[in-house]
This record gives C-alpha cells, structure tokens and sequence, in this order.
C-alpha cells in the first residue's frame, strides 16, 4: 500500500506521554505505544485479520502488517493509526484481498468543513456525507473534523 506522511502533533492522544522510565527499554516503551496503535485500528472494526503494529517513537513510524478485506480497509486502517499525536509516517504493508482503486487523501486545514472539501473534490457541498462515509468509523460526526487530519476521499 505504501507510506503516508502525518502531522505529528495533531490527532487523537492515544499514545502514552510518559517520560521513559529508567527499568524500561526504549523497545519496550515502542511495544507499549505499538499495543495502544494496535488497539485504536482494531477498535475500528475493520475486519482486519493478523493485526500487527510495529512502532518506532524516533522516527515517528507505525508499521502495518495483516490482511483487510479490501481496499477501503486497508485505507482506514492507514488512517487510524496516523492521524495519531506522535505519528509521522505509516508504512501500510496490509495485504488486500478485494483490490479496489484507492482513495485520494486531503490534509484538513484550519477553518474547513466537509461541505468545503467535498465543494472542492466534487464540485458540490452537498457530496459531504461522501466523505463523512469513507472516513467512518473514524469520524464519529461530520462536524468532528480537525486541521491536520488526513481525509480519504473516494473517487
């Protein structure tokens, strides 16, 4: 699937902001963040089988490994796990089973709705829910978008 690039300091908290503590090991304060990310995307109930994440705090990168059912999947679970404070990169190596065409992305800025990006990928506000739709379960409420979030807008 590839490598997508995340704002870090926008997203939901998830990972523990903890100074590291002195008995733990960077890899284990990486598997302890690796488990919350791994949790976040399998709460999304994607049907993503054989889950593993793998994360590396210096870097910023969440790996994906596992199988998604198709394409969609694939994308959102990409998406949960970066739109994560702490998150720069994600490396989606999920194997897809139904191939479908994937997804644009929009970064969401400051001051934007919906309604706005879908005016700007479909040439009309009212397409919104679009979006809304391929982004759930992620978003809970169309108005609960934030300015560096990334957005998969399908085609």
């Amino acid at each position: 699937m590839g490598m997508f690039d995340f704002l870090t300091d926008a997203g939901e908290q998830i990972i523990a902001q903890k100074k590291a503590e002195q008995e733990k090991s960077i890899e284990q304060l990486n598997q302890e963040a690796a488990d919350a990310i791994c949790a976040h995307v399998e709460q999304q109930k994607l049907g993503l089988e054989d889950l593993e994440v793998s994360f590396s705090a210096a870097e910023g990168l969440v790996t994906l490994k596992g199988r998604a059912p198709d394409q969609a999947a694939c994308e959102k679970a990409a998406l949960a796990a970066g739109n994560i404070k702490g998150v720069a990169k994600v490396e989606n190596d999920l194997e897809v089973e139904q191939n479908g065409e994937e997804a644009r992305y929009h970064e969401v800025q400051k001051g934007e709705t919906l309604s706005h990006i879908a005016k700007e990928y479909y040439g009309n506000a009212n397409e919104y829910n679009k979006i809304f739709e391929a982004n759930k379960p992620m978003l809970s409420s169309a108005d609960k978008i934030y300015p560096g979030q990334k957005l998969r807008i399908p085609t």
